[in-house]
């Protein structure tokens, strides 16, 4: 039997919610090529020069509603996640961030250190779904400080699991509970985090079938292994499926947006605003894109996607939390592991 351990890759946080750190954290996050995809000297002028300056304060100030005692949600409910799944499985888990702390190669050194006879580290990057801001980005940080090291071990990747039937039970029951305490919903909204559109021609393989026509997500391609609209309507529709919901009362959109280009479409911030006069007072809102709770989460949807839509009339708002530390979301990941080739 070979000896193997797992890594599971989140998104990162700032170190604190002090304007330094989080300024710290941006830059990082911003200057990243598969982000903000510009030449680097444009995109070094429109991130240290404009955007980190300008936003760095408000961010700061969003952080600061969200920390806790134990500090930012998204990593302490990691940590938590690591835990439960090294019971689960049996074996060594670890956690990396893309962005801030721990970095690939403290982690990868520790784990070199610790188990010296490892066979393959198993890294599951924490995204259900393929987009080069995401899920390419963050296996290619752990490869490129795996790459620099000497490990005798092999480092395997987990694919998206979007549509795996484990993630989508998983993801289903734990939205079965808010359902059936809230049967008087109007409607059931599935918000993913927003990317532009420029993103997912640029994952098309082929070159000429993403955003091509109206239903180009419905016509089978090659180029739906990585194309993140896709991916986030094959999810929306299992798990509205598996719940049994109606299909006029369920629907995706997207949030999260930054700049002025074109993004991926309906956003999640005018939805809120007009649902209510759409006669969508009863709000229960989902978040697929994150597995854990944090910034785009508590604050941008439960403050202020909330404010939003009970400002522009809406009745009652109900937000489903991430699945964090779901025991079915454990076993999700379990089963990932072994179907590892």
């Amino acid at each position: 039997m070979s000896k193997k351990a797992i890594l599971l890759v989140n998104l990162g946080s700032p170190d604190s919610p002090s304007v330094t750190d989080v300024k710290n954290y941006l830059r990082e996050f911003l200057m990243d090529e598969r982000v903000i995809d510009l030449p680097k000297l444009a995109r070094t002028l429109l991130v240290r020069g404009i955007i980190v300056p300008f936003r760095s304060p408000k961010s700061a100030a969003k952080y600061q509603t969200i920390w806790t005692e134990k500090g930012s949600p998204l990593i302490f409910i990691t940590q938590e996640l690591v835990k439960l799944v090294a019971e689960k499985t049996g074996l060594p888990t670890y956690m990396t961030m893309r962005y801030a702390n721990p970095t690939p190669t403290v982690v990868l050194d520790e784990i070199h250190t610790k188990h010296p006879d490892l066979d393959e580290l198993i890294m599951l990057p924490l995204y259900p779904h393929y987009a080069m801001s995401s899920f390419e980005t963050a296996v290619e940080h752990v490869k490129n400080a795996f790459n620099k090291g000497k490990y005798a071990f092999q480092l395997k990747v987990v694919k998206p699991f979007y549509n795996h039937p484990s993630y989508i039970a998983a993801l289903a029951n734990s939205i079965r509970p808010f359902v059936n305490d809230f049967p008087d919903y109007d409607h059931v909204l599935f918000s993913y985090h927003g990317i532009p559109e420029r993103h997912v021609k640029k994952s098309d393989p082929t070159g000429a079938h993403c955003l091509s026509c109206a239903n180009c997500c419905e016509v089978d391609s090659s180029a739906h292994a990585f194309c993140y609209r896709h991916q986030i309507i094959t999810t929306t529709q299992l798990v509205g499926d598996q719940l049994g919901l109606p299909k006029d009362k369920f629907s995706f959109s997207f949030q999260s947006r930054l700049g002025a280009d074109k993004w991926l479409k309906p956003y999640t911030a005018a939805l809120l605003k007009e649902m209510p006069n759409a006669s969508i007072k009863k709000l229960l809102i989902v978040s697929p894109a994150f597995v854990s709770d944090c910034l785009e989460t508590l604050e941008e949807i439960h403050v202020e996607g909330q404010e939003d839509f009970m400002h522009a009339g809406g009745e009652k708002f109900v937000a489903v939390p991430c699945l964090n530390t779901n025991s079915d979301w454990v076993a999700t990941i379990e089963q990932l592991i072994n179907e590892v080739d």
